[in-house]
């Protein structure tokens, strides 16, 4: 029933009716002038008229079922992209959290102290220490060396000279807990919270405030909110740039209770955490965002078969093995070699 030959016939006469009911006039007028669709062949009387309006009535009901059934099948459709991009970008936060805590491989010749001279062990990186700690000897099972492992950093070493805050930074910063909903608080102002896709503010307001008592302009790269009264002198509650890109088309904000504002943020970048909203406002820690888990069973192929090589990859170099390109890369270069034995590789470094 998508006769389209019609269609610009129709369009110009769309235009010139300008509305539906003065478009619908020029067709029913067209077939009482110049048909017999209401008076039906000779003889009909008024069934033919009542025949008439059944048959309007029929082609109507036939088309609004034919929409109803076309909207159905593009909100499933809607649907499905939707649940898919949640479960892409969700299965990447896993691959990128597993990454992040995968733990790194040294080489063995560092966990050796070598011997000094005298037959004995080079213990001078810890002698500044031995007074406040107790030294432990552990001994490798491979070679039979034992080693002289440095006990934990007491409070005791916070009074050398030698040691400085940042020696205890990082110690400080791995004790606190995520952040909630991988967001943040800026007091007074505004709490955040975040997923790989977008992110989302809770201003709070005064009681009673409407959507037309407020300011709020979002930009791909700027943020402005505020109260009107306020705002005229100056006065906002958010006003600066972002600390990354938007999408300003899919971005939108909505007052709820009359007492807070909730702006949500496209970002243009699906693949990316943010440490912040807007610049020079208190930032967090992405690397202690706790991703949300998924399956990769809720994956479409292709994007199933990205996050499987990314969490291979992840295996790989967890393990000091080469990844899947650095692999591929390899096998090119061997089958370059065979094909051309006259050449020197002997001075060449994979990149």
């Amino acid at each position: 029933m998508d006769d389209e030959r019609f269609d610009g016939l129709y369009l110009n006469v769309a235009q010139q009716a300008r509305g539906i009911e003065p478009l619908l006039d020029t067709v029913f007028s067209f077939l009482r002038r110049k048909t017999d669709f209401f008076s039906g062949p000779p003889g009909s009387g008024d069934n033919g008229t009542q025949a008439a309006i059944a048959k309007v009535e029929e082609v109507l009901q036939k088309h609004a079922d034919i929409y109803k059934a076309d909207q159905a099948k593009k909100e499933a459709a809607a649907k499905k992209v939707v649940k898919s991009k949640k479960a892409a970008a969700a299965a990447v936060k896993k691959a990128a959290a597993a990454a992040a805590a995968a733990p790194v491989v040294k080489p063995k010749e560092k966990d050796v102290l070598e011997l000094g001279a005298d037959g004995g062990f080079d213990v001078s990186p810890i002698k500044k220490v031995q007074a406040a700690a107790t030294t432990a000897v552990v001994t490798k099972e491979e070679d039979s060396i034992p080693v002289v492992a440095a006990p934990p950093t007491t409070m005791a070493d916070k009074d050398d000279p030698t040691t400085t805050a940042d020696d205890f930074k990082d110690d400080d910063m791995d004790k606190a807990p995520p952040p909630i909903g991988n967001g943040g608080t800026v007091e007074g102002r505004y709490v955040w919270s975040q997923t790989l896709e977008e992110l989302c503010l809770t201003i709070p307001l005064p009681e009673g405030t409407r959507g037309r008592d407020l300011v709020v302009s979002i930009a791909k790269k700027h943020l402005k909110i505020g109260l009107k009264a306020a705002a005229a002198n100056g006065n906002l509650l958010i006003n600066g740039p972002l600390l990354n890109a938007i999408i300003c088309d899919d971005s939108f904000w909505t007052v709820e209770d009359g007492n807070r504002l909730v702006v949500n943020l496209q970002k243009l970048n699906p693949m990316e955490w943010w440490e912040g909203i807007v610049l020079g406002d208190p930032t967090i820690d992405v690397k202690k965002i706790q991703p949300e888990s998924s399956n990769l069973s809720d994956l479409d192929g292709e994007t199933r078969q990205t996050v499987e090589k990314m969490m291979f990859d992840q295996r790989q170099k967890a393990a000091g093995l080469p990844t899947s390109e650095e692999q591929h890369k390899f096998d090119m270069m061997e089958k370059f070699k065979k094909q051309h034995p006259e050449m020197d590789f002997s001075n060449v470094k994979m990149t």
